[in-house]
């Protein structure tokens, strides 16, 4: 059996397992209404779609989305403290939550992607005061952007520059690890010579950080000038006036490089299509980043719509952070009705299965393949989450159906094997192979053509263990 054996054909589904943190019963039948095509297209302008419950989540966060200068504002007002990181934590329990019940899912799939392509760890202390601002104004702003504005907005982020400490390069002492990091994680790989990250570092001097505000600033006194080449690209950099045009002039080559869009489509094809994607289809999109001058929206159409997407169905494993959210998403499990709580909690299962959000300590993003995640330790976590949330243990405020057994059974189905099929079909979209139902029977001690009783343990007290037990399956573990 491959894994591809291990879900069902359906197109739909499979492009809501990739394109989405995994199918709602909300998300299911608006795909089947739309189709396809009209459902991307809707995905792709998300700013068109409404989404209340999302909206409404975020006014519980209302540190997530300060900016540099509402953090001061609100330091001054007592609403916060010197080195508060109150901001950074609401950031990161909102990914939480929008990962779970924003309907605008593409575009929050694609804010992941890029939090992590350009990481800048949160929690952490020095971008206390601008990491919030940087999850805002910089990754949602251009998520479905152009990469090559987003490549810029972030060099010049008070968060990037002190994560990568460019506000402190001088021209007496470049500091070059935003200059490398820039050419080896954020554009072309490894296609660098050394000279190629001193000439960058030293074009990169100058964009700093203002003591006073905490804005961005571009000092001229700290910029070292002289003639820099690198990758193609040169520039005379006569005047410490011209630097920071230099600079942003470099991030449009790089943005614009061929190793830099290979590297963009095939990071974005490990994301969607599988951990070796095609190379096929990697070539076409290159074509298709370069010809739309880094614009990611047209990239995204070109890889969902393609016949190597279409056939990488169980091509992909769901990293830990996905696991819970795409379990409270097919568990159609609601926020609670006020305070965060219970986003709080899920946010801590991502934690305790090694992917908390936007955590990663090291600039090079949380891995994106299968073989990262593999362990029995994992494994076990993930399996005991999925028990707590089918169950309603933990986190208990979370709103649930007044019937789980009503809501994925439906009318009590005549025997055990039938229970079983009806559960399979709502957790994963299709039924088990015959060996695996006669499996799950035999836990009730039945078999599959057992008739179905509404005073069994399998409609009652064992229910939540069998709806935990389909969670735990490979099939589920596929994204």
């Amino acid at each position: 059996m491959t894994a591809s054996d291990l879900l069902p054909t359906d197109p739909l589904l499979h492009l809501l397992r990739r394109a989405t943190f995994g199918p709602s019963p909300a998300s299911v039948a608006e795909i089947r209404r739309l189709g396809a095509s009209a459902w991307l297209e809707r995905q792709l302008k998300p700013a068109s779609i409404a989404d209340p419950v999302g909206d409404e989540l975020m006014s519980r966060f209302p540190h997530a989305r300060t900016t540099i200068s509402g953090v001061r504002q609100k330091i001054a007002a007592g609403q916060l403290k010197k080195y508060d990181w109150k901001p950074m934590w609401q950031v990161s329990h909102a990914a939480v939550a929008r990962a779970v019940w924003s309907e605008r899912q593409l575009f929050e799939v694609m804010v992941d992607f890029w939090s992590n392509h350009l990481n800048v760890t949160c929690p952490t202390g020095d971008v206390w005061q601008s990491r919030a601002d940087y999850d805002h104004n910089v990754i949602r702003r251009y998520a479905l952007g152009r990469f090559a504005d987003l490549l810029k907005a972030s060099a010049k982020h008070p968060a990037m520059l002190t994560y990568l400490d460019n506000r402190w390069s001088t021209k007496a002492a470049p500091n070059e690890n935003y200059g490398r990091e820039l050419l080896e994680l954020h554009t072309i790989g490894l296609a660098y010579t050394e000279a190629d990250v001193k000439n960058a570092a030293r074009l990169f001097t100058g964009l700093t950080v203002h003591n006073d505000t905490g804005h961005y600033q571009y000092d001229p006194k700290r910029h070292a000038v002289g003639a820099v080449r690198v990758l193609g690209f040169r520039h005379a950099n006569a005047t410490a006036a011209d630097g920071e045009k230099a600079a942003l002039a470099l991030l449009d080559h790089l943005a614009l490089h061929t190793a830099t869009a290979r590297r963009i489509v095939t990071k974005l094809c490990v994301r969607f299509v599988a951990d070796q994607p095609p190379a096929s289809l990697v070539t076409r999109l290159v074509k298709v980043y370069l010809d739309n001058r880094s614009a990611i929206v047209p990239v995204l159409r070109a890889l969902f719509t393609s016949p190597e997407f279409a056939a990488s169905i169980g091509a992909k494993t769901r990293t830990p952070f996905e696991d819970v959210v795409a379990t409270v998403r097919v568990l159609g499990l609601g926020p609670e009705p006020t305070g965060t709580q219970a986003i709080a909690s899920l946010y801590s299962m991502c934690r305790n299965a090694g992917q908390a959000p936007l955590a990663w300590a090291p600039p090079n993003g949380y891995p994106d393949v299968a073989s990262a995640w593999a362990s029995t330790s994992g494994l076990l976590v993930r399996w005991n989450s999925h028990l707590s949330l089918a169950a309603g243990w933990w986190p208990a405020t979370l709103v649930r159906p007044r019937s789980m057994l009503d809501e994925f059974a439906g009318p009590l189905p005549a025997t055990h094997g039938a229970l079983i099929d009806a559960v399979s079909r709502r957790l994963i979209g299709g039924p088990l192979p015959r060996s695996s139902v006669e499996a799950l029977s035999r836990f009730f001690d039945k078999t599959a053509s057992a008739p179905l009783k509404p005073t069994d343990p399998a409609a009652g007290w064992k229910f939540p263990y069998l709806m935990a037990m389909l969670l735990n399956s490979p099939s589920f573990a596929l994204r």
